[in-house]
């Protein structure tokens, strides 16, 4: 894989990305398999294809640098480290902003956040923080069993970090692994989701040709075979797993780790609901829940893909949702005003197809969109769609879809939104609509997840975590709690003397 000068229109990748391992750019020990733009469905190129002899090599390469050299304990240097892969990055952003749209099918204007410029701007938050990080603190005097010690904490890198990431935005979950795990002083294994191996590919040619990161430090393996994932869960060289996708598959990831005891971060699914009080503009909010759950195709486990709107009102809120998604365009993710562009592959395009006809079977109707859009011949694409006249019991409002569909459910008020906001196994996000403060805390008190937007507020930042209750994981990403999830406590305990 070559990098091409930002000033030019060639290709971005000639014939074969490769692996990272212990610093060298190589290839696939299994060969290679295609990548393909889910916008046109045609194969763009082709990326390494690990085996389970290279995925050991990346464990062993990233034990070693972990044990044998300076990089947990030299912070400045770690931070020097970071910004420098920053700046190395943002010098290449044109054209990782043209492999994103053309592996990921983001819309172009999501690369100018959370697709990509925002993830890479967000690396100097993490070597800020190595900085400014209380490493060493000091607990005091105390008397335990009559003996007067000091008492100190310190805090040190877990070791190697085994990192599995999804498709749906793969530079903001990629860098969210990679950069407080480098900030704590983490050697990394990163393993990518096949469907979108160039995006990190491409961060390891950067590393490994264009920053001081030792060898070893950061190894980044593509492959198809999902039994790489599982490799790293179990090997007992590896510290710590930092899972993001499916609630089943992080299921599997957390029974793998607990052979060796190994600590597991897991950000799973969400089925969020977006709750409208019947105090607010009905039209304005329900128009911002279309709008919202067709962004990238409805591809975010965050997303708030329940509508739940005063009964009273149950009328009103569903013309305005479907008017709100008429006026989503659809199409080529190259294109400026592109918000909802094509699903990742043919299978999620079923699956998400196969959840409109149970919708239909479950006694819903499909108010707008439920098809592929006219004149977009080629692409997995699916018009966004709004579904009503089903319950919260349905699989369709309960069941995590990962496509631009939203479910619009009547409430009877505060305590019954909170209610069915809660009746769901996930508990990832959520947004709350409304005039009252007074009703809007209660709201918000109320429901069970990790993060909630109010009135258009924005949760996401490098510095707030962000994470879930219930099935929709376990620890936090982002910010000091999650730079904290690839930290030891070691507590040290001096005799006093004076």
């Amino acid at each position: 894989m070559t990098l091409r000068s930002a000033d030019t229109s060639a290709l971005l990748v000639d014939n074969t990305s490769t692996l990272l391992i212990d610093g060298k750019l190589v290839p696939g020990s299994g060969g290679t398999f295609d990548v393909v733009n889910p916008a046109t469905e045609e194969v763009i190129g082709q990326a390494a294809e690990a085996t389970a002899a290279d995925m050991d090599l990346a464990i062993e390469a990233a034990r070693r640098a972990f044990d044998t050299t300076d990089w947990s304990r030299d912070h400045a240097f770690r931070a020097r480290c970071l910004r420098q892969l920053c700046d190395a990055l943002q010098s290449h952003l044109e054209e990782l902003r043209e492999v994103t749209i053309a592996e990921v099918g983001a819309p172009a204007m999501l690369t100018n956040g959370p697709q990509l410029a925002g993830p890479i701007e967000d690396l100097r938050y993490w070597a800020d923080l190595v900085e400014n990080y209380a490493w060493d603190q000091d607990l005091g005097k105390a008397t335990p069993m009559g003996i007067p010690t000091t008492r100190r904490l310190l805090k040190e890198a877990i070791g190697v970090v085994g990192a599995i990431t999804p498709w749906n935005f793969p530079h903001q979950i990629n860098f969210a692994k990679l950069g407080p795990a480098l900030a704590a002083g983490n050697t990394v294994v990163l393993k990518p989701a096949p469907d979108t191996p160039w995006c990190a590919a491409l961060v390891g040619k950067v590393i490994a040709e264009e920053t001081d990161i030792p060898a070893g430090v950061v190894n980044i393996v593509t492959s198809t075979d999902h039994a790489l994932g599982a490799q790293l869960s179990t090997d007992p060289r590896v510290d710590l797993i930092s899972f993001t996708g499916s609630t089943a598959t992080g299921r599997a990831v957390m029974s793998a780790a607990s052979q060796t005891l190994k600590k597991v971060f897991l950000e799973l699914g969400g089925k969020s609901a977006f709750i409208v009080l019947d105090d607010t503009d009905i039209k304005a909010a329900c128009s911002m829940a279309a709008f919202s759950v067709s962004v990238h195709a409805g591809q975010g486990c965050a997303l708030s893909t329940r509508l739940l709107v005063p009964r009273e009102k149950y009328d009103e809120a569903v013309a305005a949702a479907a008017k709100g998604m008429a006026g989503v365009g659809v199409g080529d993710p190259t294109e400026p005003g592109t918000i909802c562009g094509p699903l990742i592959s043919a299978k999620q395009r079923e699956r998400v197809e196969g959840y409109l006809t149970l919708a239909v079977e479950e006694g819903g109707t499909i108010v707008t969109g439920g098809g592929r859009p006219d004149g977009l011949d080629r692409g997995y694409f699916v018009q966004p769609t709004l579904v009503a006249g089903l319950d919260n019991s349905s699989r369709v409002a309960q069941e995590e879809i990962f496509g631009p569909v939203l479910v619009v459910l009547p409430h009877d008020g505060d305590d019954d939104a909170i209610r069915i906001a809660n009746d769901s196994p996930y508990g990832l996000s959520g947004t709350v609509y409304g005039t009252d403060p007074a009703r809007i805390d209660h709201v918000v008190r109320g429901v069970r997840t990790g993060t909630l937007g109010v009135n258009g507020g924005i949760w996401y930042s490098a510095d707030a975590p962000f994470g879930g209750y219930k099935q929709s994981g376990i620890g936090r990403e982002m910010g000091v709690a999650g730079f904290e999830e690839y930290l030891e406590t070691k507590l040290v305990a001096d005799l006093a003397t004076s």
